[in-house]
């Protein structure tokens, strides 16, 4: 090189729009024609494709050959880095299949089975719950149908077949039964057994009761203690109500014996109307007397069957 003007003195002085200015023109500054626009400045710009990957040197020699054939059609020209010495080794990225299952590369949808298996948990316990339910508000209600109130009247229907556990449960000695045929009969009061269903011995019941005047009398021993007992009569009527005159040892209740229809038997029907009424009665101790006698006012249609004492249940 001479002394003369090379162009700018270093190479990043060079501009490469130079021959756009005047000065620059002054200077001799032209279009680039490979280089920048000054006369014999450094050229490092090297046109696309002139380099080879994989060769040394410059040259016609090192140049790639113009890349011919359409779009998106392999060059044969064209070496992938990874072909080339030295190059990367390739990388191979295995799809995940849709669902990420796993099992020879097949996908798998959501798991059905599981909620299957939820839904039949939720609709056991939804059963179970509701037969805990009916199970706890199906009980019965009501009782024998026979049984007195919490206060009572004082001839209500009991139990026509009363146990020993009823009649003497709170005493070592059973309280007294007597059956129709044992008692002491006036008054034009007989015994019978043409009616089915007495529960006396035989069959055998007072019958004949139905006239002012008539009477059946028990006598009772061995009152260990003095009290309120109740008196318990097992009778039977025409499907009417009946009623008779309670006397306890000489004295006459206030209120009589109700023998009222409490069955709903049908009338006319003897058969089929045994009842069972109840009285409380005040004993003394040792030996009492029971009468039931049809009075004037009283409706005395009825036949006797049992008398039997109990204790009187507490308040």
């Amino acid at each position: 090189m001479t002394p003369g003007n090379n162009g700018a003195s270093t190479p990043e002085d060079d501009d490469p729009f130079g021959y756009l200015y005047a000065d620059g023109q002054a200077n001799g500054a032209q279009p680039p024609s490979g280089g920048y626009g000054y006369p014999n400045s450094v050229n490092r710009v090297r046109a696309v494709g002139t380099r080879q990957y994989g060769q040394q040197g410059t040259g016609p020699a090192a140049q790639i050959p113009q890349q011919q054939g359409a779009y998106g059609q392999p060059n044969p020209h064209y070496a992938a880095p990874e072909t080339l010495p030295g190059g990367a080794p390739p990388a191979h990225t295995a799809q995940q299949p849709y669902g990420g299952g796993t099992g020879g590369g097949r996908g798998r949808g959501p798991n059905t089975k599981g909620l299957l298996i939820g839904a039949i948990a939720v609709v056991a316990a939804v059963v179970i719950g509701i037969g805990v339910a009916m199970i706890g508000g199906d009980k019965e209600e009501g009782g024998t149908g026979n049984e007195a109130g919490s206060t009572p009247s004082q001839s209500q229907p009991e139990d026509p077949t009363p146990s020993a556990s009823e009649s003497g449960k709170d005493n070592e000695v059973e309280l007294p039964k007597i059956d129709a045929k044992a008692l002491r009969l006036e008054g034009g009061a007989v015994t019978a057994s043409d009616i089915k269903g007495a529960k006396a011995d035989g069959g055998v019941y007072v019958a004949g009761f139905n006239k002012v005047g008539a009477k059946v009398v028990w006598t009772i021993n061995g009152i260990e203690k003095a009290g309120t007992y109740r008196f318990y009569a097992r009778y039977g009527i025409p499907g009417v109500d009946a009623n008779a005159t309670l006397v306890v040892n000489g004295k006459p209740e206030s209120r009589p014996l109700n023998m009222e229809n409490f069955g709903r038997t049908p009338k006319g029907d003897w058969e089929k109307g045994w009842q069972t009424t109840w009285a409380n009665v005040n004993l003394t101790e040792g030996t009492n007397t029971i009468e039931v006698v049809c009075n004037q006012g009283n409706r005395c249609n009825a036949n006797l069957d049992q008398f039997w004492l109990a204790e009187q249940p507490p308040n």
